[in-house]
């Protein structure tokens, strides 16, 4: 891991690069997780240098003191934009939470990717009113209650389960809540037609927390937009599917080469 100090806190990311001459692309994590969620795009670093960060309060990250809802929001933004600068970052994906950081950075900030992913997010990813109470006052149900089939994943092994529910445990109820307090009170949607950058909206078809509507919304508003669908995969396809996520990946990375975006 790298770390690079910036407005008083440190964010941890990490690169992996094996030569490829492809972009840069910078992984964003969603709620509750940390970079590791991307393990699996790692093998794409034979092609892209792949890099992957933990944003505040997250794994090795330094945490930093706001509330939830757009203080925390541009608290991560401003975590993405300062690694993206560091590695000279062509590509931002985001999922979930991510996926609105990463719109945001888009709309808000002096950075300008040349292209974005978005995975299990919206432009507005409205969270269950239950699952939102179940954070404030019973944390184990709320991660039993996620990693219920069809939603973070449709129908994964029990290893990949149990190290997804461990690894919110260790991000903690705190910081969690506050996440998917963030993506609650996200809203772009009057403002998602500004990014003019190409865009690629990815999602499991099993996704019962950002549906497949959601991302089909996305890829309709957004003014230079495809959207790919990851079968037998629910809220994290690039875990629970690797393999066919990261092939969605790369034909769109293709085609920004083609096009001469990248």
């Amino acid at each position: 891991m790298e770390s690079i100090t910036h407005h008083g806190r440190v964010t941890a990311y990490r690169r992996t690069d094996r030569g490829g001459d492809g972009p840069v692309v910078l992984f964003v994590h969603g709620s509750g997780a940390t970079g590791d969620v991307w393990r699996g795009q790692r093998s794409l670093a034979d092609r892209y240098e792949v890099v992957t960060l933990d944003l505040s309060g997250h794994g090795e990250s330094e945490d930093v003191d706001v509330s939830s809802g757009y203080e925390a929001l541009s608290a991560y933004a401003t975590d993405v934009v300062t690694v993206a600068r560091e590695v000279g970052a062509d590509v931002l994906v985001g999922s979930s939470l991510g996926g609105a950081v990463v719109q945001h950075v888009a709309l808000e900030r002096n950075y300008d990717p040349a292209a974005i992913v978005l995975t299990g997010t919206g432009a507005k990813p409205a969270v269950l009113e239950d699952l939102l109470g179940w954070l404030d006052d019973d944390f184990e149900r709320a991660v039993e209650f996620l990693h219920e089939d069809g939603r973070l994943f449709y129908d994964p092994d029990e290893e990949l389960r149990t190290a997804s529910a461990d690894a919110m445990h260790s991000v903690g109820q705190e910081v969690t809540r506050r996440d998917f307090r963030t993506c609650h009170v996200f809203d772009a949607r009057d403002r998602i037609g500004e990014i003019a950058v190409p865009a690629l909206a990815v999602y499991g078809e099993h996704d019962q927390l950002t549906p497949p509507r959601y991302h089909e919304y996305l890829a309709d508003e957004l003014p230079d937009s495809a959207r790919a669908s990851i079968g037998d995969a629910a809220h994290l396809a690039m875990l629970e599917r690797p393999n066919a996520f990261n092939a969605a990946l790369e034909r769109f990375f293709e085609e920004l080469d083609e096009n001469g975006s990248v």
